[in-house]
């Protein structure tokens, strides 16, 4: 017995009765029309003349270069995949990864995605305005390089890359304590460059009022004081690859190696990799930090930095809404809601999430601090949303840092243009022409 299965597919025909075979089944008189009637002639089959194949066979030269390489990325996460195959595990788990089971980083980026945007139409986006004002100066992009530690690690260029490439972007760049590359060097390599200089506070307040001078006379005109690292976070893929500043040569960094020659060969023929704000140090990470940070850190001290910086003073690593307001109340110009990449505490406040609340409290407030947001941004979309919802201005470190593993200065310039891209079609298509202009109404969170 023949036994007919029923279609997964709701749409699909249903399944003609079976004949016997030799016997056709007969044909109705729709067919018998259409054939009569016979079929267009763009319907019919012929044999292809050369005239119309030559048009359809454009084969182009494959191209190898950086340049080509870099320009076949679309997407962040191209330049990720990119940085992957070009770098060594330990630098690339460095930068990819965060604090033990890594969850406040998955949430993070999943916050992005569980949104909705609300469009409107027929608006007049023939002309999008990215620009903004943060911190009373001009940005031409409403996001700005993130403060990262050990930069030239991951590329030769390290914070030359960056620095420069957010100078020709005319965004700021934010140098990090932690950084490979000198205040002064910084400043000499992106002369007409806004930089920034992040802080951690030592036990030493001698040596911390010293790069606070140092980043005064470099002219950064923005010191970003970061308040959460009284001890490292347990970043687990940096224990388990013996991360170690500088890289130590094993048989399994040789044999990393053997797949990443270039990498290799770019740090070992350029200048030895130290920490440029730091005296000479060799050993984890996470003992450094846990050696040298402070633990007692209070709102006593960001007094005292209040009173001794002159200039624009923002705090970063505000995680709660009462933290928030207490900061602003002590003197802070604005505020970085971040959880450190994921990198500090894990499971910790999502910064995405907490952005409404803290918007809400701080305009409660009369205050005209800055909100500034970190964390998971992967496109520009991500930066959309976050400033529809509240936020002045936002910062990438992983993004820009997967560019500069995928191709230095080039790399990370593409990185800018592949967010750029992305913010001006979100914005033509939410049909806002200035980021003066978004709106909570352009976004809704959607709740799981």
């Amino acid at each position: 017995m023949t036994q007919t299965v029923p279609s997964r597919n709701p749409e699909a025909p249903t399944t003609p009765a079976a004949t016997a075979p030799g016997h056709a089944a007969p044909a109705s008189g729709h067919d018998t029309a259409a054939a009569a009637r016979g079929l267009p002639a763009a319907l019919k089959r012929r044999v292809p003349k050369y005239a119309d194949l030559a048009p359809l066979m454009q084969f182009k030269k494959p191209e190898f270069s950086r340049a080509a390489r870099l320009r076949r990325a679309s997407t962040i996460w191209d330049l990720r995949d990119m940085a992957k195959r070009r770098t060594p595990q330990a630098p690339f788990d460095y930068t990819d990864g965060a604090a033990e089971a890594e969850i406040s980083l998955r949430r993070a980026r999943q916050a992005f995605l569980d949104i909705e945007f609300r469009p409107g139409v027929l608006r007049d986006v023939s002309s999008i305005d990215l620009s903004t004002d943060i911190l009373g100066g001009p940005s031409r992009l409403p996001v700005g390089i993130a403060p990262t530690g050990f930069t030239r690690m991951m590329q030769s260029e390290g914070e030359y890359a960056g620095s420069q490439a957010a100078e020709a972007a005319g965004i700021p760049y934010t140098l990090s304590t932690m950084g490979t590359a000198s205040l002064e060097d910084v400043a000499a390599a992106a002369p007409t460059g806004r930089n920034w200089f992040q802080l951690y506070l030592w036990t030493d307040r001698d040596r911390s009022l010293e790069l606070i001078q140092r980043a005064a006379a470099a002219g950064n005109d923005t010191l970003m004081v970061t308040v959460d690292t009284a001890v490292a976070g347990a970043r687990l893929r940096d224990v388990r690859n013996g991360m170690t500043i500088p890289p130590a040569l094993t048989l399994k960094t040789v044999l990393d190696a053997s797949h990443r020659p270039a990498w290799w060969f770019n740090f070992l023929t350029h200048e030895p990799l130290t920490f440029a704000s730091l005296s000479r140090y060799t050993g984890t990470v996470a003992d450094l930090i846990n050696s040298m940070f402070d633990p007692t850190l209070t709102y006593a001290d960001l007094d005292w930095l209040r009173e001794t910086w002159k200039g624009k003073l923002v705090v970063k690593g505000i995680q709660t809404v009462d933290d928030a307001r207490k900061v602003v109340d002590h003197g802070a110009d604005g505020i970085v809601l971040s959880n450190h990449g994921g990198r500090q505490l894990d499971r910790a406040p999502i910064p995405f999430h907490l952005l409404p609340e803290v918007s809400a409290a701080l305009k409660a407030d009369h205050s005209d601090a800055a909100i500034l947001l970190d964390t998971g941004i992967m496109s520009g979309a991500d930066i959309i949303a976050a400033l529809a919802l509240g936020a002045d201005f936002t910062l990438i470190g992983r993004a820009y840092l997967y560019g500069l593993m995928a191709g230095g200065r080039a790399g990370v310039d593409r990185a800018l243009q592949i967010l750029e891209k992305d913010m001006e079609r979100t914005m033509a298509l939410l049909g806002v022409s200035r980021v003066a202009d978004l709106t909570p109404e352009h976004v809704r969170i959607l709740r799981t």
